[in-house]
């Protein structure tokens, strides 16, 4: 199994180098419009606004996270906005220590969106919107198992896609790509009991990769060898592939041109 190196400072790094290109940030605009200025002005009596602005056609407003339920429903009852899209986190722990929340509604009668971004802290919970919108009772379940943020009041907290004995939250940008110790002993622990560890071995949480000494499950192509060989005996067995001439057809030769007619 490869070493594992602690993920922890991942954002204290340099953002950027010369090996990759920085996408420019979208232009941000002064809210305006007769729709979002009232939206705007509705919301300011009911919630203190941080920050407002338009970005790519849409209004952006940033909140405070222990009035996120104050504002979601001024904007449902009294401005239109009946759809809740889309709901989740930004994990912005190294860099800020904190999660950054984003709400995306939706006013189907005037097709206009309006994103509310509230930020808490790694330790603080936010107020289940499942009163207001039944599609969060899904989505703040995804949130608490892929980033850990807990969710005061939802009816049913509790993880979602991970196993609810899973260690860690995938979706911080402090966990590793392909798992970390834990995750690559999971199923053998579950299914085995930790005393097979020495004889089956840690999982392969790289499905890309292939060894080519395994001559039990894989076989390169080209570098193929009987069933079950000796591992040591692998480069002194590898014989090439023969293939057939009945199967392989040069399409320019012959007396028809076989591309010709494709054409």
């Amino acid at each position: 199994m490869r070493k594992y190196t602690p993920k922890d400072n991942v954002q204290a790094k340099a953002k950027y180098t010369d090996r990759f290109w920085v996408a420019p940030r979208t232009p941000r605009s002064a809210v305006e419009g007769e729709h979002y200025e009232a939206a705007l002005a509705r919301l300011k009596e009911s919630v203190e606004v941080l920050d407002a602005w338009i970005e790519l056609g849409q209004m952006v407003v940033t909140i405070r996270p222990e009035q996120n339920i104050e504002a979601l429903r001024t904007l449902k009852e009294e401005c239109g906005y009946a759809m809740c899209s889309e709901l989740s986190a930004v994990d912005y722990l190294a860099q800020d220590g904190e999660f950054e929340i984003f709400y995306q509604l939706l006013n189907l009668e005037e097709a206009k969106r309006i994103c509310i971004l509230t930020r808490i802290k790694e330790d603080q919970a936010i107020e289940s919107i499942v009163p207001l919108y039944a599609m969060a009772k899904f989505a703040e379940r995804e949130m608490y198992d892929m980033f850990g943020i807990v969710v005061n009041n939802h009816p049913y907290l509790k993880r979602i896609i991970m196993p609810d004995d899973w260690e860690g939250h995938p979706l911080r940008k402090t966990y590793p790509l392909e798992g970390d110790e834990f995750a690559s002993w999971y199923e053998v622990d579950k299914i085995f009991g930790k005393e097979y560890r020495d004889i089956i071995g840690p999982e392969n949480r790289d499905p890309a990769r292939i060894d080519r000494y395994d001559t039990q499950r894989f076989s390169r192509i080209g570098h193929e060898v009987p069933f079950g060989a000796d591992p040591e005996l692998v480069d002194e067995t590898e014989t090439p592939i023969e293939y057939s001439s009945d199967v392989l057809v040069d399409y320019n030769k012959g007396p028809h041109k076989v591309l010709d007619k494709r054409k």
